[in-house]
């Protein structure tokens, strides 16, 4: 971390925490930096002349009469062409062997962009994955959350995202990642030939996890540079906003701030929105989309994390494992993109937004049909092929190895819609039956 000149430096602590240092000092800005016998520390509280650092280390060690040199400046990162294909740690370092990025040096942490120079979200980023693409169509400059137990492939997830995404910047935030899901990103990303447009910063296991703190402001610095000065199209993926949330209240209970929620600092509702809220799609044709995963507890949908998450994103995605057929799919119940309807049918097919009703419709049926198997009841013909779409709509569509375009998707519906089940059955306009329904080969 560089220094500048002129730097200010004391030799007398007048309080350590678990945290945290106190002491006093003067012309001191919030945020600043400052290295604790050499350990990096930053600025969280001010009171009078009574500056309080948060140390990302731990203080463990750290004597009264330790030397506290202040930087003069806030976190920043240095922003350039020359960060595609890079992997950074939270302070915006290389990690991956290479030189040190030359370019512009700017704040992380700046305001979100003001609602004037915003502009409605309406082009579809398109994943490749179905159950998002065809059910929860994702919009550029939307903010949206993957819910995900522990155990559940969201890294896999968010690298098939990162490859097949048409985005002209896929950025990474990763918080507390294992070594080996840090190398999985790595390898993955390497052997795809796609790190051309791919930008990383990790926060490892190894790494203290008050350093996850950085980490959403390195990736949407980097964000906002390639899409508001190239007017770039830039997909942030961050994960795992749980294991942030996590590193905030370690904070909040250090400097002994009274927790709210599931032990959460109260703040955490602002602390989310401004991450969330940087997502935006600009007038000249530059957007900053968030996907971020926030893994659950118990799959508890009401602890602190998911429910102020909810409020502020829109909508979710939702990742379960389908007993039926053995794979990780995009529930179609419980994920919803409140921006769909402004791509589809504009930046889709025109049958986009009837067959998708039609098919979670009879999704539904085959959920009614289970329950009745499962309560002794007989089934009807219809309930029999119900049950036998489902599977096949989970395996062909819904689970999250399955990559195809937009209209393979629309077409791969038609043809299950045509096996199991009579075109009056499905509820579909006629006009649309007409131009899709698969013809019999005499016909």
């Amino acid at each position: 971390m560089e220094a500048q000149a002129f730097q200010k430096v004391y030799t007398k602590i007048s309080q350590i925490t678990k945290a945290t240092c106190s002491l006093h000092a003067t012309d001191v800005g919030y945020d600043e930096l400052a290295l604790i016998n050499g350990r990096l520390a930053q600025v969280v509280k001010i009171i009078g002349d009574t500056v309080t650092l948060q140390v990302f280390g731990g203080t463990e060690g750290i004597p009264t009469n330790a030397e506290v040199k202040f930087l003069g400046k806030a976190p920043s990162l240095k922003v350039s062409d020359d960060l595609a294909g890079r992997f950074f740690n939270a302070f915006g370092e290389p990690i991956d062997g290479g030189p040190d990025v030359e370019g512009e040096e700017i704040e992380i942490g700046g305001p979100s962009v003001n609602p004037v120079q915003r502009k409605q979200p309406s082009n579809m980023i398109f994943t490749g994955i179905a159950g998002i693409d065809l059910n929860n169509s994702l919009v550029t400059g939307q903010k949206i959350p993957f819910f995900a137990d522990p155990d559940q492939p969201y890294n896999q997830v968010m690298a098939i995202v990162a490859l097949r995404a048409k985005a002209d910047k896929i950025i990474l935030g990763g918080m507390g990642l294992t070594n080996d899901d840090y190398l999985f990103y790595k390898n993955v990303f390497e052997n795809a030939g796609a790190l051309d447009r791919i930008i990383s910063f990790v926060n490892t296991t190894d790494d203290p996890p008050v350093e996850r703190l950085l980490v959403p402001d390195m990736a949407l610095t980097a964000a906002e540079y390639f899409a508001v000065e190239k007017n770039e199209t830039v997909l942030v993926l961050l994960t795992d906003m749980t294991l942030y949330a996590d590193a905030l209240s370690i904070v909040s209970n250090r400097m002994d701030q009274i927790p709210s929620k599931d032990s959460m600092p109260g703040s955490l509702y602002s602390d989310l929105a401004k991450i969330y809220e940087k997502a935006v799609q600009f007038p000249k044709g530059g957007s900053i989309t968030i996907i971020a995963v926030t893994t659950l507890s118990g799959g508890d949908i009401t602890h602190a994390i998911p429910d102020n998450t909810g409020y502020i994103t829109e909508g979710q995605l939702f990742l379960r494992r389908d007993t039926d057929i053995a794979k990780v799919i995009v529930d179609p119940f419980r994920s919803l993109s409140r921006l769909k309807q402004n791509v589809i049918g504009k930046d889709t097919r025109k049958d986009h937004a009837q067959v998708m009703n039609a098919a979670i419709k009879l999704y539904s049926e085959a959920a009614n049909a289970k329950t009745k198997l499962e309560n002794g009841f007989d089934l009807s013909d219809f309930d029999e092929r119900s049950l036998d779409f489902a599977k096949q709509y989970s395996n062909d569509l819904l689970a999250i190895d399955v990559n195809i375009g937009g209209e393979e998707m629309l077409d791969k519906s038609w043809q299950l819609f045509n096996k199991h089940f009579k075109p009056e059955e499905v509820a579909i306009k006629q006009e649309l039956v007409d131009k899709y329904w698969p013809k019999k080969e005499n016909e």
